[in-house]
């Protein structure tokens, strides 16, 4: 109660100082995050990474949010106000853990909730610090943060003192967070698993997006929800964007993220190298042939799994079916649109999608046929702190970012009168 009292603006001051106190301590926290996570400081990685905590948690603090007057007829007022849910319960995953903490603390502090963080137990220490570094500036108790494994997950989802859950994370957690959830009818934000769909159109110079769609796929090596995970190619440019990919890919060096050289680091866990190479295995024994890649070393220390891109691949193959989360991208040959669409909507889950064309009509026109929370046009998986986002069909429900953001951070009361 005493911080919802303190009122927007003032709870917005605290959270620019917050974010101040992440810029002061950023390349502490870049080595944290790179030691323990494995992502490069360079590149869109580590360094980049805090750079978006600070920044997200700036626009949290920064997007007004004022009543809405939905009725004014003369004979009826009624207003639209949020009002504070009261504990949130935020539960963070491993491949973005200082980001992805920040995307559900700082609404939910703004909108005068407190929460309660549990960080993956993949990536405790990343997360230990970021909030370490922000209670520096917040009251204390506004955010707590325990560590641990699922089963302190499962505790928050079903607590009766906790308001709302987000979670970031796969779809089958997010299934057990809503079972969890179920008897004290939390509200939930859930981002879940994607698999996400490119579809290149044969306008397009191969050259000119090559780079644009190997960041899709690659950023953080393959380890993000809304990373290009399928790449439809038409068949008139399909050798010509498989061999500008190669190159493009030859040239980005993965190894130990505190060397400044490398862009691309190991795998975070031994059990996701295990689902990438089981992945690429079924693709090459199903006779997909690999253009770069596809061969790790399984004794070298760490868990290095090369960039690989693999074409000539059936649509119903494992590695394309299955979310590899990974640097393994399946790329696959198509003749007619429609089948291309069909494929790209042929999963359970909808997170994001991509178009790739010099035709900017023709691509919203395909964009609009796609399932997907978000579609990007030329580009894939930027996202904007004031453009919502959220996933379709099993990759969760509930907006992030922006107005409607913080408006997921409240409970909606109309006032009459």
């Amino acid at each position: 109660p005493a911080w919802a009292a303190l009122g927007h603006a003032r709870r917005s001051e605290l959270l620019m100082l917050a974010a101040d106190a992440i810029d002061a301590e950023a390349e502490a926290l870049a080595h944290v995050l790179s030691r323990e996570q494995g992502k490069p400081l360079n590149g869109p990685n580590a360094r980049f990474e805090v750079g978006a905590a600070s920044g997200w948690m700036r626009a949290a603090a920064a997007t007004p949010l004022e009543a809405e007057v939905v009725v004014d007829d003369g004979e009826t007022r009624a207003e639209l106000h949020y009002r504070p849910i009261g504990v949130v319960g935020a539960i963070g995953p491993w491949n973005w853990p200082q980001m992805i903490t920040v995307w559900q603390v700082a609404p939910a502090l703004r909108m005068g909730n407190t929460v309660v963080v549990k960080p993956s137990e993949y990536t405790p220490l990343s997360v230990l610090a970021l909030i370490e570094v922000i209670n520096r500036v917040l009251p204390a108790g506004v955010v707590e943060v325990v560590s641990g494994g699922r089963d302190v997950g499962a505790a928050l989802a079903s607590h009766p003192s906790v308001g709302k859950v987000m979670f970031t994370g796969s779809t089958a957690t997010g299934k057990a967070i809503i079972r969890s959830s179920a008897e004290t009818v939390k509200r939930l934000t859930l981002e879940l698993g994607g698999n996400d769909a490119g579809i290149v159109l044969p306008d397009v110079d191969p050259k000119a997006i090559a780079e644009g769609v190997f960041w899709g796929a690659f950023i953080n090596t393959g380890q993000t929800c809304a990373a290009l995970k399928r790449l439809y190619v038409h068949d008139d440019v399909y050798d010509a964007v498989c061999e500008a990919l190669v190159d493009v890919a030859r040239a980005m060096p993965m190894g130990v993220g505190l060397d400044e050289a490398n862009v691309l680091g190991p795998l975070q866990n031994r059990q996701q190298f295990d689902v990438v190479d089981r992945l690429v295995e079924s693709a090459k024994a199903g006779g997909a042939r690999v253009l770069l890649g596809g061969e790790p070393d399984r004794d070298q220390p760490g868990n290095f799994y090369p960039t690989t891109l693999v074409a000539d691949i059936d649509d119903r193959s494992p590695l394309v079916q299955e979310e590899q989360f990974g640097p393994a991208l399946p790329i696959i040959r198509y003749h007619d649109l429609d089948d291309a669409i069909a494929m790209a909507n042929g999963v359970e889950v909808g997170l994001g999608a991509s178009v790739w064309s010099t035709d900017r009509d023709e691509a919203r026109r395909i964009a609009a046929r796609l399932e997907a929370g978000t579609v990007w046009i030329n580009a894939h998986g930027a996202v904007h702190p004031m453009a919502p986002f959220g996933g379709a069909k099993q990759s969760g429900y509930g907006l992030e970012f922006g107005v409607e953001g913080l408006k997921a951070l409240g409970v909606p009361q109309v006032v009459n009168g």
